[in-house]
């Protein structure tokens, strides 16, 4: 079992987890949070908005997915939320020995 864990744009969460909807996932969970980047607190615009803050909002997606199906699920997840510009967020992916 692979666990997967991605922090992206808040914009993007909506059409990466509908990109998953079919996506064969044992779980899934959902948080609003802030953080940043190589771009540190340099972005000073961000959506149309500044931010004076070192930190900016991003959504983390965290999935557990078999792990003969867990590529499948990063092209998914690439193919909607990469945008190849900084801020873009990033994709971990840990091995789960169980899941109870």
């Amino acid at each position: 079992m692979k666990q997967i864990i991605t922090v992206i744009r808040p914009h993007l969460a909506e059409k990466v987890l509908a990109s998953l909807r079919r996506a064969p996932l044992e779980a899934l969970t959902v948080t609003e949070v802030k953080g940043y980047g190589r771009q540190k607190s340099y972005l000073d615009e961000y959506q149309r908005t500044e931010y004076d803050e070192a930190f900016l909002p991003k959504v983390e997606i965290t999935m557990w997915v078999d792990d003969s199906r867990y590529e499948e699920v990063l092209q998914k997840i690439t193919q909607v939320a990469r945008s190849g510009r900084i801020g873009d967020g990033k994709i971990l992916v840990t091995s789960v020995d169980s899941f109870l």
